[in-house]
């Protein structure tokens, strides 16, 4: 880790109660603790974890001992009361090593043998989403009673709407790709190039580089990753040595030389907290602009985008400017999460003069203002051959998703209903 690494971590405070397990005294890691900044600090042994949970009320757990908790009965009572706690989560940074996992499987792991800077980057990631989501409990409790129409926040496990990146081209790969494929979704790159251009299209809740890089490859790949902003926070798996000369920056990068399964399950608790931050992001973006926008998708709802395109309608009437309504719909995607994902590509693929929200019956209803037929008709199928390749499922690779584009442009003595009308009859475009 670099020195400005370094010093930036010691100089950023923590937010405080931390709750500190082991059942022996944990001097060194409470004395990382306390020069990040955290405080208070309040150390208890296994037996009475549970009991000082409940009068602590901390932000954050960390468990200073790898392995099997030294009272089974109060871990499974502690991770119990952190999963059903009200209010914001409260995250579990657990110590680690490559014969013992994490006293509570659904921890944030941190190596024994790596920097106690590691360890002081992961909660304070981790504090950081903590911080995201009060704040999003707060903006709906101010929300519901100013009297708006709620957005639904999406529920269930984050992990259902995760995405993990797996890049490599060795021996190893196709059982990274099996243990990965059987807790979330993923996708496999066999170059670093195919790696970036996922990054670019797709939403990446974590990034597995397995074998067959060489070192150099590997470097300038972290190194890109540390530099984005945007990707700064995503969880990094190295299976294998990371390489010498690689000065750190990702609070979430992981150096693991262990089986493909005992890889996996030390990623999936970050990136669980990944998807959940993208998720907070969302509703954050919801909330912020009154609910036009839905969590799910990052695309208005329904009812925001009638009513932004009956203004488009009019102001295309009265100033004569161009407009263009497109309706994409998708042959063999069948599943929910498919439909979600390309929705939040669509999101990110629409110019800011543009909108679309996802129609009742499944389609992809855009609405690309100060734009002419023809230039709808390049628009609409980079946007459906884009979103398409994103929609097929990755346990069925060979399964044939076919993109189709309706389009209409607005006509003198056109209204809402006959510019809809054209888009539902007119002839299906399949996208290239």
């Amino acid at each position: 880790m670099s020195r400005n690494i370094c010093t930036a971590l010691r100089i950023m405070s923590l937010q405080g109660p931390v709750l500190v397990v082991s059942d022996e005294p944990a001097v060194i890691v409470v004395e990382a603790l306390s020069a990040a900044g955290a405080f208070p600090i309040i150390e208890t042994k296994w037996a009475d974890a549970p009991t000082a949970f409940v009068s602590v009320k901390p932000s954050a757990i960390v468990l200073a001992e790898p392995g099997a908790p030294a009272s089974e009965a109060s871990g499974r009572m502690l991770a119990l009361q952190v999963a059903t706690a009200h209010g914001a989560i409260v995250p579990i940074v657990a110590m680690a090593d490559a014969e013992r996992d994490a006293a509570i499987p659904t921890a944030l792991t941190a190596d024994l043998d790596a920097p106690l800077e590691t360890m002081i980057g992961r909660l304070q990631s981790a504090l950081r989403v903590r911080a995201l989501h009060s704040t999003v409990l707060r903006r709906i409790e101010t929300f519901a009673a100013q009297g708006g129409t709620m957005p639904d926040l999406p529920v269930g496990d984050p992990l259902d709407d995760a995405t993990v990146l797996i890049a490599g081209r060795g021996p190893l790969y196709p059982a990274l790709s099996v243990a990965m494929g059987e807790q979330a979704k993923m996708v496999g790159a066999l170059s670093v190039e195919a790696a970036a251009r996922h990054l670019e299209e797709r939403d990446i809740d974590g990034i597995i580089i397995g074998d067959g890089f060489s070192p150099r490859m590997i470097e300038a790949f972290l190194t890109m990753l540390a530099h984005e902003a945007r990707f700064h926070e995503i969880p990094v798996a190295v299976m294998g040595d990371i390489p010498q000369g690689y000065e750190g920056g990702l609070p979430n990068l992981d150096s693991i030389m262990q089986a493909p399964e005992r890889l996996v399950s030390r990623m999936v608790p970050l990136i669980r907290l990944h998807a959940l931050q993208s998720r907070l992001k969302r509703m954050l973006h919801s909330l912020d602009t009154d609910g036009m926008f839905d969590p799910r998708t990052g695309l208005m709802t329904p009812e925001a985008f009638w009513r932004e395109l009956n203004k488009a309608v009019a102001e295309a009437a009265d100033r004569s400017h161009a407009l263009t309504l497109a309706r994409f719909t998708f042959d063999g995607a069948h599943d929910r999460r498919c439909h979600f994902d390309g929705a939040r590509l669509a999101s990110k693929l629409m110019r800011n003069i543009d909108f679309a929200c996802n129609d009742d019956d499944g389609a992809l209803l855009a609405a690309f203002t100060q734009t002419d037929l023809r230039s709808g008709h390049v628009v609409a199928r980079r946007v459906a051959a884009a979103v398409k390749n994103v929609m097929r499922a990755p346990t069925n690779p060979n399964d044939r998703i076919t993109a189709n584009v309706t389009l209409a442009s607005f006509k003198n003595g056109d209204t809402l209903q006959s510019l809809m009308q054209r888009v539902m009859d007119s002839p299906m475009v399949a996208a290239e």
